[in-house]
């Protein structure tokens, strides 16, 4: 009973982690707003990811001086904090420091929160359940995209707040998963051995197959994040539509990558994880060739649904498999590939300087890069 009860809670908490991929959908409408250039714009989801280069290794030092359930009250502290400032106002560098604390708080959870699971499931059930677990993340990701809008054409701009009536919304259910989780016991082991500094964390990467992972979650993010902000722009360039209409490409992508979290959590129990992922990065492959060259809405929305599909079980798949290849070293392999999550930085930068230059087709072109990888990626996955 008790296991059930923690187990219901840290999948809120995960409802809580979702919270970060409101940017996407965030930054065209901050965008819209501002009369903001491409640059600017993917420069916004650019700096959520960049705090994961900063905050993922010293979270997982954190944890090991003040446990994994500790840490993750203090990222959802942060992220509390980070969607109170929206409410005030909406200037560019307000935005800014918004969505910087947003990056930290998940930063922050995401290290310790993959982990915290391991104190309630292990073994062989590992993968489904953090599959799960992103299943739940990806239910506040496609609602976001349709809360804005709802707040943006509904009466709520009377109360001064337009599309940003998601940030209270999410702060109230913010609130109550740190309150459920304060007041759950959760039965943490002790550490075993001395606990690895920054340095030593980073050493890890000198295992060829950490190091694979690490760069797996790179192009993971990269992919979610780009697309997240490209989708709604192929529409708009690509058929004419306006913003509002556009905004539905990003629930597009969030509903098929929630469907593919729900379904991938059971396939997972049946199917192993390197013929999943294999199928899984076919599927991000067959979509860029889709957004590349489809002039449709048909085939535009295809696209966009495969890689939704397609890319929501290889965080959850890479996570596990990072973790069982050094399972005495859990807490620092989970703040390295966490740290990976920089991808989201990394591939909007890109994306921005390519879109800029020849239209979406170039975004589209630098997250190809990503899945290309992960296809080369499965070679080496242990079945």
């Amino acid at each position: 009973m008790k296991k059930n009860i923690s187990f219901l809670v840290v999948m809120l908490t995960f409802f809580t982690m979702g919270f970060v991929d409101l940017v996407g959908a965030a930054s065209n409408h901050v965008q819209a707003d501002l009369g903001l250039t491409e640059a600017e714009t993917y420069f916004i989801p650019s700096l959520v990811f960049f705090w994961f280069l900063i905050f993922s290794v010293p979270t997982s030092a954190l944890m090991n001086k003040i446990g994994r359930k500790n840490t993750v009250l203090v990222s959802l502290g942060v992220t509390l904090l980070s969607l109170l400032l929206p409410i005030f106002g909406n200037g560019y560098y307000l935005m800014l420091a918004a969505f910087s604390l947003l990056g930290i708080g998940n930063a922050i959870m995401q290290t310790s929160l993959n982990p915290l699971v391991t104190n309630i499931i292990s073994g062989d059930r590992l993968a489904s359940t953090l599959t799960f677990g992103q299943f739940v993340k990806a239910i506040a990701s496609f609602m976001a995209p349709i809360l804005m809008t709802w707040g943006a054409v509904a009466a709520i701009p009377s109360f001064g707040l337009s599309w940003r009536v998601i940030f209270p919304i999410y702060g109230i259910i913010g609130i109550l998963a740190t309150l459920c989780l304060f007041g759950t016991k959760i039965e943490e082991a002790p550490l075993e051995g001395k606990a690895s500094g920054f340095i030593g964390c980073l050493k890890l990467l000198a295992n060829p197959f950490v190091l694979l992972c690490f760069i797996s979650i790179m192009c993971h993010v990269g992919i979610d994040v780009g697309t997240n902000t490209t989708a709604p722009k192929l529409l708009i360039e690509r058929l004419g539509w306006t913003l509002d209409k556009a905004a539905f490409a990003t629930s597009l992508y969030f509903i098929f990558r929630t469907l593919g979290c729900f379904s991938g959590s059971f396939i997972l129990r049946k199917m192993s994880s390197k013929m999943f992922f294999a199928i899984s990065a076919a599927m991000i492959v067959v979509s860029m060739i889709l957004m590349a060259v489809g002039q449709s809405q048909a085939m535009l929305y295809a696209g966009i649904a495969l890689v939704g599909f397609g890319n929501s079980n290889i965080f959850g798949i890479t996570f596990a498999e990072a973790l069982k290849a050094m399972p005495e070293k859990q807490n620092e392999v989970s703040g390295l590939m966490i740290m990976g999550l920089f991808g989201g930085t990394v591939f909007p930068l890109f994306m921005g300087w390519a879109s800029g230059a020849i239209g979406t087709l170039g975004a589209v072109l630098v997250m190809a890069v990503g899945a290309l990888y992960l296809s080369s990626f499965t070679l080496k996955i242990k079945k």
